[in-house]
């Protein structure tokens, strides 16, 4: 008896622009889902930019025009809606975009709201009463406009299921970067973040704001070694003292660094760290999750899976089964 590969499934994606756009962040869904076609086999993405007006020239902040050759309509079709940012000083939306937002997230699209692009759909009501977060600079903003909108001033992103939002332009690349993990699995997800030069994966939950990046000085290039380190082997206790003293530095002086380098302490870091190695063997492997949980750092299958349930809201077999299927419906 013959077996016959599952067809791959066509997602229809609606990137939002408007007048006044920076083409930076339109570029961003734009080259996530759009440059890497032929690399997955159980899913295409099908991206089209549309507009307000059709046709009509956009100012951008870069000084020229573009023209977005589809209309709103778009998103009645579209499987997932984006809306990669807004204007900056977070203005009230027009009722058609506000509208066609609605609809397209009543008939179930998903919709995802990148840096201060949050704000429409906080505007549309599709927020109210879930957990979103914006720019950290527009955080208070949110707040005291909706405040039916749990904002979580912290994190790179919040996915939500049909509603997914994100902080600012380099959390807005982690986070379609999260979407295609979610329908191509980690092994694209990976290959296009290379193509793209950034990081492979990072967490949703970790601080979107770091005070300064690494390395910068002698001392820092260390710090980096001592994390490269850390990567190689997850098995180890790693504590704060070993690391430090590994680093040439002091408890204190290594605790102080470590969270303004990373945005977060030790623990939640190693942590992460060891839940994105443990997806990566369970998305790329047939190891039992006992093994997994053991070459991830975690000691037991029962520790992994508390992990997995507090922060994944998943189990380590549930998670294996969706991402190593083919695109979900």
């Amino acid at each position: 008896m013959s077996t016959r590969t599952p067809p791959s499934r066509k997602f229809r994606i609606a990137v939002i622009a408007f007048d006044g756009i920076n083409p930076f962040h339109l570029s961003v869904p734009c080259q996530v889902f759009g440059a890497q076609r032929a690399d997955c086999d159980s899913a295409t993405f099908d991206v089209k930019v549309c507009a307000e007006d059709p046709g009509t020239p956009l100012g951008t902040t870069a000084g020229f025009d573009i023209t977005a050759t589809h209309g709103l309509v778009t998103l009645a079709r579209a499987d997932i809606v984006i809306l990669p940012s807004w204007h900056s000083d977070c203005r009230p939306a027009p009722a058609s975009l506000l509208q066609a937002l609605r609809r397209a997230h009543q008939r179930g699209a998903q919709v995802v709201g990148l840096c201060v692009g949050s704000f429409p759909l906080a505007e549309a009501g599709l927020l109210d009463g879930r957990t979103a977060t914006t720019h950290w600079a527009c955080a208070d903003t949110m707040s005291e406009r909706y405040p039916k909108v749990r904002v979580d001033r912290e994190v790179l992103y919040v996915d939500e299921g049909k509603v997914v939002t994100s902080a600012g332009v380099a959390a807005g690349l982690d986070c379609c970067l999260h979407l295609l993990r979610q329908l191509c699995g980690a092994e694209i997800a990976n290959r296009v973040a290379r193509q793209l030069v950034v990081a492979p994966h990072r967490q949703g939950g970790q601080a979107q704001f770091i005070e300064r990046p690494l390395p910068v000085t002698g001392s820092d290039d260390r710090f980096a070694q001592v994390l490269a380190w850390v990567g190689e082997d997850l098995t180890q206790d790693h504590s704060i003292d070993v690391l430090a003293e590994r680093a040439l530095m002091s408890r204190r002086n290594f605790t102080r660094h470590f969270r303004q380098a990373t945005g977060t302490s030790v623990k939640q870091w190693l942590l992460n760290q060891r839940l994105a190695h443990a997806r990566h063997l369970l998305e790329s492997s047939e190891v039992s999750v006992e093994m997994v949980a053991q070459q991830a750092g975690f000691g037991s299958a029962l520790s992994l899976r508390q992990h997995f349930r507090a922060t994944l809201r998943t189990s380590p077999s549930e998670y294996r089964k969706l991402y190593r299927s083919a695109a979900p419906d």
